[in-house]
Parts: C-alpha cells; structure tokens; sequence
C-alpha cells in the first residue's frame, strides 16, 4: 500500500511566510502547533522544512524525533527553502547544508530533501549551474552517506527533469536521487507524467501538487499554474503512483501546496484534508490494480 503524507510548507502562509497577495494569518502556527494538527490528519509521513523548526539544539530535534517515533510517521528533513544553493553562486549555503545534515538523523530521518536553485536563478545559464552544482553535491553526498542520509535534490522552479537527471547522473551515488515535485515540473512546462518515467528509479520522496492555471495571471508568472485539492488539476497522479509503485518506491505521497488557486484562497487545511483522502484513494486503487 502506498503510503501518504505531507510537507510542512502546506501550511507556510500559516507559519507567518506570506506570498504577496496572501492574507497574512490572524496568529502565526508554532511549530507545536504544527504537530498537533499533523496528528489529526491520517497519515503516514512527514516532510518537514527546516526553515520552519524554531531550534536545533540536540533536545529540541530530540522531542521532534520522539514526536515523529510516538505517531509512526515515516520522515523527510528538508533543507533549502527559498533558494539553496542558488544555482552552485552560494559557499555559505553550502556550508549551512551540509551542518543540516547532521540534523537528519537527529529526528530519525535517512532521506533529506535539498535545493540547488529556484526560480530566481532560472533564467541564468544553465551549464554553470549544473557543473557546479555536481560538485557541490558529490562531496555533500559523501557526507550524507557516512551518515546513513540519502539526499533527494528537488526541481525547484528551476530545472527540467534531463537537468534534474543530469545532476543524479554526475553524482553517481546511491545515497543521491530524487525529491520529485509534480508541480514544479509543469511550471517549467515538463510534463510531469514523462518526468517521472525518466526519473521514477531515483525518486527517494515526493512533492504531490495538483494545478491549475489562473485566469488574469500573466502565463510568465510562477503562480499561473496554482495549487488546486489533488484530483481537481491537471496532473494524472493515479499514472505518478503507478509510475513509483513499478520502481518499488517505499517512500510517500507528500501533499504539498504553496499559492493556492483563488478559489480556494485561506483553505490550506481543507485543501490538505481533501488531497489526503485522494491520495489514499488512489493508493487503495492502485493497490487494487496490482494485486
């Protein structure tokens, strides 16, 4: 049965991170807070974002784990958020990602998501980014492997999946894949479906947003394509599921949303909930199909 989860960043306008045109929260979520509504979801795992824990001194990534460890969740650290390593341009989050990995296995996590670049450096040349980027990552992953960590680098606004592929390749390590984002890849214009065939056998844990675009939204605008519940966009998740499940993807199903549609302005809980419950419909059918 293929698992379900969430990402943390489901609930960044909550957390006080406000996208223009967002209504800012009428109190901020602490991270406490977080958990208790996690536990009334479902679910199975959790990815959480690093730029969202408050400390990370030994005893508070401790109680994190325990939490973790208590509900059964299956765990993603995620480092990265906004930009990473800005295309290969930033020593210093170089430096603060590799610290970060030593925070994975404090809450019990072996797989850790990491960026390279965002939308901010998308239009920059490639070529540079991507060599560099290879470097970066080859010596981080011998870091993570000593620890037992995978690191799953995700498309973040910024490259396509032969990029993404390309960084996998040049990397060369078991303990290097794939954190693959559905949406994402279609604001790039990649088609998610053959994305994920290309990079299914390296996918090591999930981003699932559905999309769809806004009408008035310039088509160059990042949030043209915006967060709908899963199911009511454009992406055929049932053929992502299948598409992992045929590898023996063990991870989950990660919910993840960031600029909701209008239509559903201010609902990312119920937008969660009912993403949730697609996705486990669709683990239930896709169970059903294999067996």
């Amino acid at each position: 049965m293929m698992k379900v989860g969430i990402d943390s960043y489901c609930f960044h306008r909550l957390f006080g991170e406000v996208y223009p045109g967002q209504d800012r929260p009428e109190k901020e979520l602490s991270f406490e807070g977080f958990m208790e509504k996690v536990d009334g979801l479902g679910i199975d795992g959790v990815s959480l974002e690093s730029c969202f824990i408050p400390r990370f001194d030994d005893a508070y990534l401790a109680g994190i784990k325990s939490w973790l460890d208590r509900s059964g969740y299956d765990r993603v650290y995620a480092w990265g958020h906004p930009d990473g390593l800005e295309g290969g341009q930033n020593q210093q989050a170089f430096e603060e990602m590799l610290a970060h990995i030593e925070y994975a296995p404090k809450i019990g996590a072996n797989v850790m998501r990491v960026v390279g670049s965002s939308l901010e450096f998308r239009f920059l040349p490639h070529e540079p980014q991507l060599e560099t980027l290879s470097e970066m990552f080859a010596e981080a992953t011998k870091v993570a492997a000593k620890l037992g960590v995978k690191l799953a680098v995700e498309n973040h606004i910024d490259y396509n999946s032969d990029e993404i592929l390309r960084l996998v390749n040049n990397v060369n390590s078991p303990y290097f894949g794939v954190n693959f984002d559905s949406g994402n890849f279609l604001r790039v214009l990649d088609d998610p479906i053959q994305a994920m065939e290309k990079l299914a056998p390296h996918v090591f844990a999930t981003h699932i947003k559905d999309m769809v675009p806004v009408k008035g939204v310039p088509v160059n605008e990042w949030y043209f394509f915006s967060c709908v519940p899963t199911g009511k966009g454009l992406i055929a998740n049932d053929r992502l599921a299948q598409l992992l499940a045929d590898q023996g993807y063990t991870g989950f199903l990660a919910v993840e949303v960031d600029f909701l549609h209008p239509d559903y302005r201010n609902e990312e809980e119920a937008v969660v909930k009912e993403s949730i419950q697609e996705l486990k419909n669709i683990a239930h059918r896709l169970k059903s199909r294999n067996q």
